[in-house]
């Protein structure tokens, strides 16, 4: 039987089990030594962190090949218009090469979303929106950095589906476990 453990990972949590210093890590929530995270969000990134007892799971989440769409709520700085929209749907061209084409749209705030600590950065003279990002590959720091590609850089990033499994209506900290 498989464990497949649906996790928000919140704000400023590394996903990794193994001490960093003063940072706080998924063994603060869990103690399953079995465990494995699906992929990773940065320290800064919050939302859906899929964790498993199956190799072979994290292996088809994660690995190129199989091209695992994996959707991202993104506050950026500014309000996109239609081209830099268009570019980031396009793929955008990284250091490390170009992107593949992702799905990209407008969105208000999310209804459901939860307040972050700290919050972030309010300038009165700069708005911010909402984009929904799906992806179907997982370069480090991506949706940041295609963002900032096409001058919108991103203020708060929270994954919100990979794959079949998605958030729901968990918290910060919340999971969900499935056994299949």
């Amino acid at each position: 039987m498989t464990t497949v453990v649906i996790f928000n990972k919140p704000y400023r949590v590394l996903s990794q089990f193994r001490a960093s210093g003063a940072r706080a890590t998924l063994a603060g929530y869990f103690s399953d030594p079995t465990l494995r995270a699906a992929g990773r969000l940065d320290y800064e990134s919050e939302g859906l962190l899929v964790l498993t007892d199956q190799g072979s799971l994290v292996q088809r989440l994660t690995h190129p090949r199989f091209r695992t769409a994996k959707t991202y709520w993104a506050q950026v700085e500014g309000v996109p218009d239609d081209a830099a929209l268009t570019k980031l749907a396009a793929g955008v061209t990284l250091k490390d090469g170009p992107t593949l084409p992702a799905t990209v749209q407008r969105i208000a705030e999310p209804a459901d979303l939860w307040p972050r600590q700290p919050p972030i950065r309010y300038r009165a003279a700069i708005p911010t929106s909402w984009l929904e990002i799906t992806l179907r590959e997982g370069r480090n720091r991506q949706v940041r950095r295609m963002t900032a590609a096409v001058g919108h850089p991103t203020l708060r990033l929270i994954r919100r589906q990979a794959g079949e499994w998605s958030l729901g209506a968990l918290q910060p900290g919340e999971y969900r476990t499935e056994h299949r």
